[in-house]
C-alpha cells in the first residue's frame, strides 16, 4: 500500500513557508517545465473533471479533480480530487495526496510568492473577496510575507461574510468589507469562482498588487478590463493564459502590444513599473501541484 496524504497530514508536512520556497525553486531551477501538456476537461453530469499531469525529473505526478458547483449548496466542497505521485524513472506509485488540499495549498503559495515578489514592501491592507477554503489560505498565506494591518473580506452575501469573521481563529482577524476599501487597499486578493468583475478598476491604487488566483475557465471575469489596461500583468506562462483566462486574452485582443510577464521573469529580477498596478492572473498549472507534492514525499 502507499501512503494516503490527507488535508491535515499534508499542511503537517508542507507549510506554506515551505510551499513558497518550492515553488520559487522549481521557477528558478527550470527543473519543471512551466508550460506543460493543456489540463484535460471533461465535462460530467455534476460538474467536470480535470486530469492535470506533469513531471521533473524526480517524480511524475497527476491531478484528478472534480469541480462541483452545486457542492457548496449541499454543504459540501466545491473541489474535490486525488493526486498521484510516482517515481519518474519507474512510473511505481509513491503516494496519494488529498487533491483538495494540494490545490488550496499550491494555489494560496504561490499568490503569496507573486505578493513577495510584486507588492510594496509595506503593503498592510488587504482586501479579499471570497469567503471559501481558497480565501482562507490566501490570508494566511499572504502574511506569510506581508505584515498586514488589516483585512477586509467581501463574500457573495452579508451573511456568509459575517460567518467567515465569525469563524476566523488566527491572525490578523478580518473583518467586512466597507465602501471604500478597495482604494484602500495595498492587495487585492480574488478567490472567487465570478463570471463578472469584482470591482471597478478606477479604483484600485496606483500602488496596488492584485491576485486573481485560479481561475481556468472561459466565463471567469474578476478582472475588468480597465484593471488589465492600467496594470502590469503576470502570468505563469503566456500561452496557457491566453488559453484560459479569458480576461487576460480579451485584454491582449483589444491592446495586441500589451506585455504579459511571466512569473519566472520576476522572479528572476524583470523590472516592474512601480508607478501603475500590478496584477498576477493565476490559472493554476499542473506543475505547481507536482512542486509541493514532490516537498510532502521528502519530509
Amino acid at each position: 500500500m502507499i501512503p494516503v496524504l490527507d488535508g491535515a497530514q499534508l499542511r503537517a508536512r508542507v507549510g506554506v513557508d515551505a510551499a513558497i520556497a518550492a515553488l520559487r525553486h522549481a521557477l528558478l531551477s527550470g527543473a519543471v517545465a512551466t508550460g506543460g501538456p493543456a489540463r484535460v476537461t471533461t465535462p460530467v453530469r455534476a460538474g467536470h473533471l480535470l486530469l492535470m499531469p506533469a513531471e521533473d525529473p524526480t517524480f511524475v505526478g497527476v491531478k484528478i479533480t472534480g469541480v462541483a458547483p452545486a457542492n457548496p449548496d449541499r454543504g459540501l466542497p466545491r473541489i474535490t480530487g486525488t493526486y498521484l505521485l510516482h517515481d519518474a524513472a519507474t512510473l511505481q506509485p509513491l503516494a496519494a495526496i488529498d487533491g483538495a488540499a494540494l490545490t488550496v495549498l499550491r494555489t494560496s503559495a504561490l499568490s503569496a510568492l507573486a505578493v513577495a515578489e510584486l507588492a510594496a514592501p509595506r503593503a498592510s491592507r488587504l482586501l479579499v473577496y471570497g469567503t471559501g477554503p481558497q480565501a482562507a489560505a490566501h490570508i494566511r498565506a499572504v502574511a506569510a510575507v506581508r505584515d498586514l494591518d488589516d483585512v477586509a473580506v467581501v463574500g457573495r452575501t452579508p451573511a456568509s461574510t459575517a460567518r467567515f469573521v465569525r469563524r476566523w481563529d488566527g491572525e490578523p482577524g478580518p473583518r467586512p468589507a466597507t465602501a471604500d476599501d478597495v482604494e484602500r487597499a495595498d492587495l487585492v486578493v480574488c478567490c472567487t469562482s465570478s463570471s463578472t468583475p469584482l470591482f471597478d478598476g478606477d479604483r484600485l491604487a496606483a500602488h496596488a498588487t492584485v491576485v486573481a488566483m485560479g481561475s481556468h475557465t472561459l466565463d471567469a471575469r474578476e478582472l475588468d478590463a480597465v484593471t488589465l489596461r492600467r496594470a502590469t500583468v503576470v502570468v505563469e506562462d503566456r500561452d496557457t493564459a491566453l488559453r484560459e483566462a479569458a480576461d487576460v486574452a480579451a485584454a491582449v485582443r483589444a491592446d495586441p502590444p500589451h506585455r504579459l510577464l511571466t512569473l519566472t521573469d520576476v522572479v528572476e529580477g524583470a523590472p516592474v513599473d512601480p508607478d501603475r498596478p500590478r496584477v498576477f492572473r493565476s490559472v493554476g498549472m499542473a506543475w505547481e501541484d507536482l512542486a509541493v507534492a514532490a516537498v510532502a514525499l521528502r519530509h
